[in-house]
Formats: C-alpha cells, sequence, structure tokens
C-alpha cells in the first residue's frame, strides 16, 4: 500500500436530540486502493460517507487529506479537495446532455463565459477513459442505469478526483453492466485515485476489493484485506459475537386460512417469487439487502408494476394490471416514500385519508368524508388539529397514520407495507408497530419490507429473506435466531 490518501480519525455524529450515529469511527484510504466499507443497516456507513463528502460536519473528530487536517463546511469544498461522492440514487439532470453535466458547476471558460470548444474536447476525453461509447451530447434520460453510473464516474474525473465515494452503485446494475464498471474502477485504482466502495454483497467486495473497513453500531470494528479474511470472520464483523436477542412479543398463533399465496411471479430485473403466502391474521416480514426485489414485488402486487405468473387471493386468481384492480379487490400498498408517492401533502388531512373510499364518487361530501376520517385518526391515536389542516403539517408518523387510515377507511384487508418506519423516531415506530399488531389482530393480513431486521424479527409471525429478486428462504422468528436470519441476507443463502 502507498500513502493515505484519507484519514479519518475517532469522528462521531450526534443528531438531535441524542441520536448517535457515529462513534470515534476511524477509516485509512490509501491512493491506489479499492477500500470498501461494510456494515449492517444502521451502521452508520451513510453517515461516515456524507462527513467525508462535506455534506455533514461531524460533532467531534478529525478528517487528514495527503497528511493535512481539513475542515469540510460543504460538499463543493470537498470536491475541490480532490472527493467526489456517487450516490446510489444518481445526482444528475436527467434533462441535460452528458457534457453538460460533467461540467455541471464548473464548467471551463473565462469571464462568465462557457468555453464549449473546451468543454467538449474534455468531456470526450473523460468518456473515453471510462471507456464509454455514447455520445457527449445524448440526453442523460435516454441513457441506461449503467451509462448513467459511467457518467457519474466521467464527472469525477473532470472534477481530478484523488478520492470517489461509491455507495452500492452495483444495486440497479446487472452482471454485464457491473462488469464494465468494475473494469473502469481497476483503470482508476492503475492511475493512483483511491475508491472506497460501499457494498453488502461479500462476493462482490472480493472481485474488486483490497481492504475492507467494518461498522457496527456507529463505530469501527475493524480493518482487514479481503484476499485473507473469510466470510464467515467478515459476517461475524458485522453482527458481533456476542448479542442478546432481540425481545419479541408472545404472538398468538395464527390460525386463519391463506389470504394470498403468490405461486409464481416474474417481474422486471429478474424478480422471480415462488411460493409465499400470508394467512389472514398474520404479519409477514420481508427483509434483505437493497436492490433486493422486496419494494418490486409489492408494488407487483398493488398492480403498479408489470408481472407474469400465478397469484390467488381467497382463493381466486389475481392478476392486477393497474392499482385501481388491487384496490378492488382489497389490498392496500402504504409506500416507501409517504411523501411523494402516499400524500397529498398540501391537501387537508380528511381528503388525504379518504381518497380512495371517494373514488367513485360523483360529488364530494366533505362532511362525509370527515365522518370517516375522525374516528379512524381516533382509533389510530393520530395528533392532529382539525380535519382541514393539510397534512404536511404533521410529524412523520402522524403521516404516516393518516397513509394507514386512508387503507382502514377503504376496508383494506390485505396491507402492503413498504418500509413504513423509514424516518419515524423510536416512539412512532414503536406505534406504528403496535397498529400493524392490532390490524392483524381484527383478522388483516400484512406484510411488512423493512430494512430493519430489529423491526422484523420482534414484529412478525414469520420472515422471508429476499436475494437478487428471489425469495430464498422463509423463517419463524419465534424458534430462529436473528443473526441466523442476517446471515442468510448477507450470504444469499438460506439456512434451516
Amino acid at each position: 500500500m502507498t500513502h493515505n490518501v484519507l484519514t479519518v480519525r475517532n469522528v462521531s455524529k450526534t443528531f438531535l436530540p441524542n441520536i448517535v450515529a457515529l462513534e470515534s469511527a476511524s477509516l485509512e484510504v490509501c491512493a491506489g486502493e479499492v477500500h470498501c466499507l461494510l456494515g449492517a443497516n444502521g451502521a452508520g456507513k451513510s453517515t461516515l460517507l456524507k462527513i467525508i463528502a462535506g455534506a455533514f460536519r461531524p460533532t467531534c473528530g478529525q478528517l487528514i487529506l495527503d497528511d493535512h487536517p481539513v475542515e469540510l463546511r460543504n460538499p463543493a469544498e470537498a470536491s475541490r479537495l480532490g472527493i467526489s461522492m456517487i450516490y446510489q440514487e444518481l445526482d444528475l439532470v436527467p434533462q441535460l446532455t452528458v457534457e453538460q453535466n460533467l461540467f455541471l458547476g464548473h464548467a471551463p471558460g473565462k469571464f462568465g463565459l462557457v468555453d464549449h470548444k473546451g468543454r467538449r474536447r474534455r468531456a470526450s476525453e473523460a468518456l473515453e477513459r471510462v471507456g464509454a461509447n455514447f455520445a457527449v451530447d445524448a440526453r442523460i434520460e435516454t441513457l441506461s442505469v449503467a451509462n448513467q453510473q459511467l457518467t457519474a464516474i466521467a464527472r469525477s474525473l473532470t472534477m481530478d478526483a484523488k478520492i470517489i465515494i461509491m455507495d452500492e452503485p452495483s444495486a440497479s446494475l446487472n452482471e454485464t453492466e457491473l462488469k464494465s464498471v468494475f473494469k473502469v474502477i481497476r483503470d482508476l485504482v492503475k492511475h493512483g485515485v483511491a475508491i472506497v466502495y460501499v457494498s453488502h454483497r461479500l462476493g462482490e467486495l472480493r472481485e474488486i476489493g483490497d481492504r475492507v473497513t467494518v461498522l457496527r453500531g456507529g463505530k469501527t470494528i475493524g480493518t482487514y484485506n479481503i484476499a485473507e479474511t473469510t466470510d464467515d470472520d467478515l459476517v461475524t464483523a458485522i453482527i458481533g459475537k456476542e448479542r442478546s436477542l432481540i425481545e419479541r412479543k408472545v404472538r398468538k398463533p395464527v390460525t386463519g386460512k391463506v389470504a394470498l399465496r403468490v405461486n409464481q411471479l416474474r417481474g422486471a430485473g429478474g424478480l422471480d417469487i415462488s411460493g409465499l403466502d400470508v394467512r389472514w391474521g398474520e404479519v409477514v416480514g420481508l427483509t434483505g439487502l437493497n436492490g433486493s426485489g422486496r419494494t418490486s414485488f409489492l408494488k407487483a402486487l398493488f398492480g403498479a408494476h408489470h408481472f407474469e405468473g400465478e397469484i390467488l387471493l381467497e382463493d381466486k386468481s389475481f392478476h392486477p394490471r393497474h392499482p385501481s384492480d388491487s384496490i378492488r379487490r382489497g389490498l392496500g400498498l402504504v409506500p416507501e416514500n409517504r411523501k411523494t408517492e402516499g400524500l397529498i401533502l398540501h391537501a387537508p388531512i380528511y381528503k388525504n385519508a379518504t381518497l380512495p373510499s371517494m373514488r367513485q364518487s360523483w360529488l364530494t361530501r366533505h362532511s362525509l368524508q370527515k365522518q370517516k376520517t375522525t374516528p379512524v385518526l381516533q382509533s389510530l391515536s393520530t395528533k392532529y388539529g382539525k380535519p382541514e389542516q393539510a397534512v404536511v403539517q404533521l410529524s412523520g408518523g402522524n403521516q404516516q397514520k393518516v397513509v394507514l387510515a386512508k387503507w382502514i377507511i377503504n376496508g383494506a384487508r390485505v396491507l402492503l407495507l413498504d418500509e413504513a418506519s423509514r424516518g419515524l423516531d423510536i416512539g412512532a415506530k414503536a406505534d406504528l408497530y403496535n397498529l400493524v399488531d392490532k390490524l392483524a389482530e381484527d383478522g388483516a393480513a400484512v406484510i411488512v419490507a423493512s430494512s430493519e431486521l430489529e423491526e422484523l424479527y420482534a414484529a412478525c409471525d414469520a420472515i422471508w429473506v429476499f436475494h437478487e429478486g428471489r425469495n430464498i428462504g422463509r423463517y419463524d422468528p419465534s424458534i430462529t435466531d436473528r443473526d441466523t436470519i442476517l446471515r442468510a441476507t448477507i450470504l444469499g443463502e438460506h439456512h434451516v
């Protein structure tokens, strides 16, 4: 290894009121290496990356670049010092050309005028260096995800990046596309660029990485040479050797008949789910790494994504072509992003809560909508001023209750919850899962997808592990320890 191009020394980050995201975390990255970052969801990886990229300022600790301590006040400052961050959700402007995106914010020119010839020449050079076979004047929205990924890497080169951070680049790439990105990474490393590479997939890290640093609970557990470290040792570092099991409530045995049975569901991106069912009164959890197919599966069930296969709902064929088909059959979806997909933020609470139930009404009767809304919101212990209040004024937890109320008012009996607890505080999460438990007790069939295995482990009757678009194993958390499920999630292997 050569010299350290980046040293993160005892960095901590606390968010108000008292949420500790990082605690004395450290990292050393050498020039010309691929340094991988590994850890379970909530380990602190994203917070650490955002501190390195200048998006967050640490509560305490020190960042050192090429032996010089630095205080990064914003991403632009980090970029000027040679740090480039490629987020999982690429921050490219779809309507602009590749050339324009490559130099957005740092276009060559003088006196406020862009040097168009110079920009085009440098853009072509950057694309050639990453092996791109598309034109500089192609619009981003016309490119594949893989080519957008190459554009983001090329943009880092136009900024003379010494350190490129790649946050789960493989989540939206197929195997062929990923090999192209790996080829570019290897070339960059040969030229002395340091890559900080984040992924949950151990096989991927072995193919591209030199060393790996593991975070757990906001702390650095250790740094390992990948070639000299077994998968078992890495998994142990991620989950820990000694940890008491998450407490589970005593749950009543599920005695209801099968409500929804997925014999086969095949969809885009390699989605292939089979043999999954949920009974009336049952809470089934879906866990898996980012990109494992949980969201695509729930959206297919809700009629938002096309699929082929055989599904039975109450022993009758079920193949929704549109969400309205699913709503008519008694399904409701609490989407991953409630603000963009679940609510009309500036509309009143009562209108949001009665949207599905009023869809066939010719005339909107506001008094009827409020009558339907108030008792359900009260039963969910929703805190709000009055039904006319804009839903945007509510806390995240209470917004989520409005989304749930929407489906309860509409009479949904099969509820699909996708990352429903994301962005909620501990109290709001507890409220949410108490509601899920109550809905199941009242006879609903509930499927909950979450990145937080701890939540599923405490709240579900059964947990399915998803891996690369397939459901690879079903576990009963009452007789299976959490680490067995987490190990299957990381390795993509079912262990009984």
